[in-house]
């Protein structure tokens, strides 16, 4: 088996692997082959390119391609960097976990067969079918901010509505949106946070509903308090796909706990299902 790791919008590889594969390799074996790419203007995806290269459709095919490119290498560098020589079948089924950004690209990937996903966890998603919902309104005003200030724009950000009706809820996520500001070449990459939130993650709640006939596993993770990542978007995720829904505490209680909470429970569920 195959797990393939997906990243949030203006994170990298390092933030699923950090989270997610200690606890793979402990439910499902040393020899489970992590493979997570870097999207688009992210990490070591130095390429930026234009508007369109941003739409969600193509950011799931250019994931899907790295995904069947190291799967048919055959023999595959661990995520850690050592090669183990792990020997793999490119058609076998996959299990597929993304978090926020990455759970949207995820869901893109299974409904369009691109890659042959049996298992799929979604992680705190916050796409739905409409373009910039109103949790996704800060990351375009991000965008703009840096390509209008640069990194200096963070305290011009912190007087916007947007940020400080996110920080009111949660301030751990309103430091979260300060870090945008912060990461690596966040200036020149600014246009991803500008262009991505104006995708919409499934067309209506019939193409949710495909996941079930199609016969693939899910789970969504929500959690508390977390405006950015509402609990109401992912229980329409998790209705849509007729999968059972994992509830975390918030993230400002703790975020060790939240984490505990998240890999215990996925965890489970991979070995369980």
């Amino acid at each position: 088996m195959t797990v393939v790791l997906l990243h949030g919008l203006g994170a990298d590889r390092r933030q699923p692997l950090t989270l997610l594969e200690p606890m793979v390799h402990e439910i499902l074996g040393d020899d489970e082959l992590v493979i997570a790419p870097d999207v688009r203007a992210h990490g070591g995806f130095l390429e930026v390119g234009g508007a369109a290269d941003f739409a969600i459709d193509r950011l799931a095919a250019e994931v899907a391609d790295a995904v069947r490119q190291s799967l048919a290498a055959g023999s595959v560098t661990a995520a850690s960097g050592s090669d183990r020589g792990i020997r793999v079948d490119p058609d076998a089924p996959i299990t597929i976990m993304g978090i926020s950004m990455g759970a949207a690209i995820a869901l893109r990937i299974a409904l369009a067969g691109l890659l042959p996903v049996e298992r799929a966890v979604f992680i705190r998603p916050s796409f739905d079918d409409q373009p910039v919902p109103e949790n996704l309104r800060p990351f375009p005003v991000i965008g703009q901010v840096l390509a209008d200030a640069g990194v200096s724009g963070a305290a011009e950000f912190q007087e916007r509505e947007v940020y400080q009706k996110v920080a009111e809820i949660s301030p751990l996520g309103a430091r979260g949106l300060l870090a945008q500001f912060t990461a690596p070449d966040a200036a020149r990459r600014a246009m991803r946070l500008v262009e991505i939130p104006r995708n919409r993650a499934f067309r209506d709640d019939a193409e949710l509903a495909e996941f079930e006939s199609r016969g693939i596993r899910s789970l969504v993770v929500a959690a508390l308090r977390d405006p950015v990542h509402p609990l109401p978007t992912a229980e329409r995720w998790a209705a849509g796909l007729a999968g059972p829904m994992l509830v975390l505490p918030a993230r400002d209680d703790g975020p060790a706990a939240q984490a505990h909470v998240l890999t215990e429970q996925v965890g489970r569920w991979l070995r369980d299902f």
